[in-house]
C-alpha cells in the first residue's frame, strides 16, 4: 500500500485540483455567458487550485526528475560524474527548499495569528498559504529520496536514475 502511494499520491492530489480548477472554470464561463452573473469564490477557487496544482506538481517532477534542466553536459561524462552531478543538484536544490520552507512557514503563521479570510470563500487564508510550505515539504522527502537513491546508485556502481516523463 505505501509503494502505491509513493508511486501515486501527487498524481491523485493533481487529478483532484485539476478536475476542480476545470469544473470551476467551466461553470463560471457558463454562468458568466448564459446568465451574465459570476461569482468571486469562483475565480478564488480556480486561483487556489492552480497554485495548489503547481506546488504538488513541481514535487512530482522532483521525484521523476521531470524538471527542466540543461543536460548537456551529461552526455559528455561519465556515469559516476552523472551521478555527483544529480547529487550536487539535488542538495542545492534541498538547501533552497528548506529555505523556502522556512520563510514562507513565517506567512502562514502570520495568517493564522491575525485570522485573514479570502474575500470571496471566507475561509481562513492558512489553507491558501500553506500550499507553499506544503509543496515546498513535498519536495523535501522527494529529494530525500533522490539522494539516496542516487547514492545507493552510485555506491552499486550503477547508472544514475535519468527521470521518467509525469504522465506516460
Amino acid at each position: 500500500m505505501l509503494a502505491i502511494l509513493n508511486r501515486n499520491a501527487e498524481r491523485w492530489a493533481l487529478l483532484v485540483f485539476y478536475t476542480m480548477l476545470v469544473a470551476t472554470m467551466a461553470v463560471e464561463v457558463v454562468r458568466r455567458e448564459l446568465f451574465a452573473y459570476s461569482s468571486i469564490w469562483g475565480e478564488e477557487i480556480v486561483r487556489y487550485a492552480f497554485i495548489y496544482l503547481a506546488w504538488i506538481g513541481a514535487a512530482a517532477a522532483v521525484r521523476d526528475r521531470a524538471h527542466i534542466r540543461i543536460d548537456v553536459l551529461f552526455n559528455y561524462v561519465g556515469p559516476r560524474v552523472k551521478a555527483c552531478l544529480y547529487i550536487f543538484g539535488d542538495i542545492v536544490m534541498m538547501i533552497i527548499a528548506l529555505l523556502a520552507v522556512w520563510w514562507s512557514f513565517e506567512t502562514v503563521t502570520v495568517s493564522w495569528k491575525f485570522g485573514s479570510v479570502s474575500h470571496g470563500l471566507r475561509m481562513s487564508m492558512v489553507w491558501f498559504l500553506a500550499a507553499v510550505p506544503l509543496g515546498f515539504s513535498l519536495m523535501i522527502f522527494r529529494l530525500i529520496q533522490s539522494l539516496l537513491r542516487d547514492i545507493a546508485d552510485l555506491a552499486a556502481g550503477r547508472s544514475a536514475y535519468e527521470g521518467e516523463r509525469l504522465f506516460d
